[in-house]
């Protein structure tokens, strides 16, 4: 008789990401979590970091994964994530936010800062310091998670819109300069994705948050997008999967969105 354990090693090898690590940051809520549960279901060793450590722990304990404390706006809690890091084959960069929707005319510049430091700066950090280790795998992945307001302008919320764009050029700026490395460079740039903070934290209103997506019929939600997310990762190494967008079916534009009633 077969040992069940052999038969379950011998299912898990043959799973797209066997064998491959991956770090998903932002990862204690939204397509962070999301993607780490769907990547760990691809059979990826899969790494979560974010600020907040307890929804880690509990994301890990449900999926296998290794929860590591990560702020990428703090030099040494990049240089601390990165060193108890062995290897990185996957860096998905998803930890961002917006903080607010006020015209230019109204700008925060403390909002403005905050906004960088998360979506950009963080974002360099940790991509340069775990460049190597994506070059050294031999078949590295580097994926930001951009969105459809880093690919259009509009009215309202221009420290994420500017700092989208930023993440967008990244991206491009890192595939130019990696042409003769190992290492594919993916952006996924999702449009309207129903999550539990992402809203609330932009408009500090729960009643206009809910407003958002009322009367959008299926707006997307974190697993669609870490649906993709992982499509793009699991391509064999040859394709590479430049700019996926993906907006629900009622969203034809950024600012052209079906609401019944």
């Amino acid at each position: 008789m077969a040992d069940p354990s052999s038969q379950s090693a011998s299912a898990s090898a043959d799973l797209p990401g066997a064998g491959r690590t991956a770090v998903v940051t932002g990862a204690s809520s939204g397509i962070g979590a999301a993607t780490a549960r769907r990547l760990a279901a691809e059979g990826f060793d899969v790494v979560v970091g974010a600020r907040r450590v307890d929804r880690l722990t509990a994301l890990a304990e449900e999926t296998g994964a290794r929860a590591l404390p990560l702020d990428v706006t703090d030099p040494a809690s990049v240089d601390a994530f990165v060193d108890a890091l062995d290897r990185v084959d996957v860096l998905v960069n998803n930890a961002g936010g917006a903080f607010d929707a006020a015209p230019v005319a109204e700008a925060d510049l403390g909002s403005w800062q905050r906004t960088y430091e998360v979506n950009v700066l963080g974002t360099v950090r940790l991509t340069k310091a775990l460049l190597p280790a994506l070059v050294a795998s031999g078949a590295g992945d580097l994926l930001f998670v951009g969105s459809t307001a880093g690919l259009i302008s509009y009215e309202g919320g221009a420290s994420y819109t500017a700092a989208k764009h930023a993440v967008h050029t990244l991206a491009e700026t890192l595939r130019l300069e990696l042409f003769d490395q190992p290492v594919r460079v993916v952006e996924i740039a999702p449009g309207m994705v129903k999550t539990e903070e992402f809203t609330l934290n932009r408009v500090q209103d729960r009643e206009k948050a809910e407003a958002v997506y009322r009367g959008v019929r299926e707006p997307l939600v974190a697993e669609d997008v870490a649906d993709c997310i992982a499509w793009a990762l699991t391509r064999p190494h040859h394709v590479n999967v430049d700019l996926l967008v993906v907006r629900p079916r009622a969203q034809a534009a950024q600012h052209k969105v079906h609401r019944e009633g």
